[in-house]
């Protein structure tokens, strides 16, 4: 049942609809206060009333049912205590009749939605600075799907600019084709460093590498020969990363994909009086909204960053007619995209209101900052298998005998690195700790995995259960348990509307505490009555399925065993 509906269709204010009312129903924090509450000052301009009278006046007029025990006017507030046996009956047979489709929805109707995420450069391994867009675009996309959008998942792949030419130089330079191949990117890496290195002391290598992209560009057959080969090296380097972290795109057109894509673009914008010379740069004037302004063509000709935005932005709303299109890159990006949308927008663009930034903070290990140019780089598979390692260690050491020990080691140590880049809002920095992202007892993917094992555990015990009866009668622990089960599915809503997979984070670490405290203070197996133990093995086996339900939209595994 949906109680707030339920709760806002039984109430009578004048000039407010069910729906508004709805929607301003919130969950009190203290049970104390009621199992749904409706704050009512924001109701107080439209029915000219202090929000005590009208929590007071829509309290007379409310009568109790069997779904809704009590309502009480408290300072504004009308509080409302739910029957809470019926009510936890509404939540377990929606729970364990829905199973892995708990929480999911058909709300999107198949619209798309593009997901511009990970977006890897060409002949640079994954380092930890590529974590937050990869796992933050990959939860988005699951949480789309699962809502019944149709997402499109992207991989703008980074395969454009004068860093080719340097490496092209600094292969003929120093490259040998065959420890190439068998080292693969990280050789690439060593060249790209050395290069920066001894081109400080010989400034004239930058023409050279100029000039070798500019024969990528004109389709030189060695030059794109050798292009061609550092990006088949590179795919097939992130390949292991993204089967690690279970991340898949359906579409790697990086930015040489739109290289023959732009001309209409600023061809369109000249003949719609947008562009302006500049210094010798072709630009767009934003003033009048307050940024600098958007370069479209440098003095030499070339293209930038924003030109082969917009064609890409054109190309998928022509090819996929998306509802939305989401970039996931760093804040520091922040001004480019508002840069251009807004030309778009001047273009007589009408869906450039559906390009969204999600803007997210930077990851970084306690050891510091990095530079793929100095060398100084912590790589994310040497990360992940650490964590792998360390999860190993910590597996054997708590359950020595336990079988596929290596098994459950990825999935805690990936798990680890996943839920350690989900846990806070998209937006903060990140600053990596293997100590704190390992740890059993803090709020963290391991603390949900243990979780996990331990409620199936329980129902391997029990065997087949019979049927269940909510008891007339909960204790705080088994109500609460329910209450947060009950809140996944409007959470996974939440989390799409915002783009905040953080929200199933940490409703995943409030599940594992309630039901630790459950299991704890409510025994289960040993359970007084028959009855009572059948309830709350369906209790513990519907606290499993949202969490694995959870788990999975965050693309963490759970191991049966730990």
């Amino acid at each position: 049942m949906d109680y707030k509906k339920y709760i806002a269709e039984r109430l009578h204010a004048e000039g407010v609809s069910a729906e508004e009312l709805a929607a301003l129903i919130v969950c009190p924090p203290d049970p104390a206060m009621g199992d749904y509450a409706l704050p009512c000052f924001k109701l107080a301009k439209t029915l000219r009333k202090s929000p005590v009278a009208i929590a007071e006046s829509l309290c007379a007029d409310f009568t109790a049912d069997e779904v809704i025990g009590k309502a009480e006017a408290v300072n504004g507030y009308l509080n409302f205590t739910v029957n809470r046996t019926g009510m936890v009956g509404d939540i377990l047979k929606k729970v364990l009749s829905e199973g892995a489709r708990y929480g999911a929805s058909d709300m999107g109707g198949g619209r798309v939605v593009c997901i511009d995420y990970s977006s890897v450069n060409i002949a640079k391994r994954f380092h930890i600075g590529h974590l937050s867009t990869t796992v933050l675009g990959a939860a988005i996309y699951r949480i789309m799907n699962f809502l019944g959008y149709k997402a499109v998942g992207i991989n703008h792949l980074g395969d454009y600019g004068t860093q080719f030419g340097k490496l092209i130089s600094a292969y003929k330079l120093w490259g040998d084709r065959e420890e190439v191949e068998k080292q693969g990117v990280s050789a690439l890496n060593e060249l790209y460093v050395r290069w920066h290195k001894e081109a400080e002391t010989h400034p004239e290598m930058e023409d050279e590498a100029r000039a070798y992209f500019k024969k990528i560009e004109e389709k030189d057959p060695e030059c794109l020969a050798l292009f061609d080969w550092f990006k088949e090296l590179t795919l097939k380097d992130v390949a292991r990363i993204y089967e690690l972290l279970d991340v898949r795109f359906d579409s790697y057109a990086g930015e040489s994909f739109y290289s023959d894509k732009m001309a209409p673009v600023v061809e369109e914008l000249r003949e719609k009086g947008l562009l302006k010379e500049s210094q010798g740069a072709q630009i767009v004037d934003l003033e009048a909204y307050d940024m600098p302004p958007c370069i479209i063509l440098k003095k030499d000709g070339s293209s930038l960053y924003a030109t082969r935005d917009m064609a890409a932005a054109i190309y998928r709303k022509n090819t996929y007619d998306f509802y939305k299109c989401l970039y996931v890159v760093a804040y520091q990006q922040n001004l480019h995209f508002k840069q251009f949308f807004k030309v778009l927008e001047l273009m007589g663009k009408p869906w450039a209101k559906d390009l969204v930034h999600v803007a997210y903070g930077m990851v970084s290990l306690e050891e510091g900052a990095m530079s793929t140019r100095k060398g100084n780089v912590v790589f994310l598979e040497d990360v992940i298998d650490k964590c792998i390692e360390k999860a190993y260690a910590i597996v054997s050491e708590k359950n020595p005998d336990l079988e596929n020990k290596e098994e459950v080691a990825k999935k805690v140590g990936v798990g680890a690195v996943i839920f350690g880049a989900l846990y806070n809002s998209k937006i903060k920095d990140i600053v990596f700790s293997y100590d704190k992202v390992l740890n059993f007892e803090g709020e963290t993917s391991v603390y949900v995995q243990y979780t996990c094992a331990r409620a199936n555990s329980v129902l391997q015990k029990a065997g087949d259960a019979a049927g269940y009866a909510v008891p007339a009668s909960l204790t705080a622990e088994e109500f609460d348990l329910a209450r947060a089960l009950d809140a996944f599915p409007e959470t996974v809503l939440s989390a799409a509307e915002k783009y905040e997979p953080c929200l199933i984070s940490r409703l995943c670490v409030d599940i594992a505490q309630k039901f630790n405290k459950f299991y704890f203070n409510c025994k289960i197996l040993t359970a007084e009555r028959e009855e009572l133990k059948n309830f709350r093995l369906a209790l513990t086996k519907a606290t499993l399925q949202t969490l694995t339900n959870a788990l999975s939209l965050l693309g963490i595994g759970v191991p049966e065993k730990m």
